[in-house]
């Protein structure tokens, strides 16, 4: 069973229909119905929701992997974590007025952390769920 898994993704699709409706709220206070309109505010709601499309998928992925071949809790929580934490950051962080990017970078470090230490747990598992099985 995907448990931990159906967890993290519930609460990261509550995010995306927040960002959803950021976009949907700009388009209509800015009556654009394509593309951003030269519309800075939509055009960040637009691309943090684009951004979180892109990325949240692999994640989940990896995580839904890690634990369907048989992680422990213990390892698979801690990816799904770091992944929220960080598209929660990203999303803030996008709308954020320029030149200030510390929450957008930060969410972007803790993203590419959940997805690269994901990887490496999947391999490693991986090789470890091998090399046990071989032993016996």
């Amino acid at each position: 069973m995907l448990i931990t898994m159906a967890v993290f993704a519930s609460i990261l699709a509550l995010m995306f229909i927040k960002l959803s409706f950021d976009v949907i709220g700009f388009r209509r206070k800015n009556k654009v119905s394509l593309g951003s309109g030269g519309v800075d505010e939509l055009e960040r709601a637009i691309r943090a929701h684009g951004n979180f499309a892109e990325y949240v998928p692999f994640g989940l992925l990896l995580i839904g992997a890690l634990e369907l071949n048989g992680a422990p809790f213990e390892l698979v929580a801690p990816l799904g974590v770091l992944l929220v934490v960080g598209r929660y950051f990203h999303a803030k962080g996008i709308n954020e007025p320029s030149p200030t990017f510390t929450n957008r970078v930060r969410g972007m470090k803790l993203t590419f952390a959940a997805l690269g230490l994901s990887a490496i747990a999947n391999v490693a598992w991986v090789g470890y769920l091998l090399i046990s099985s071989s032993l016996m």
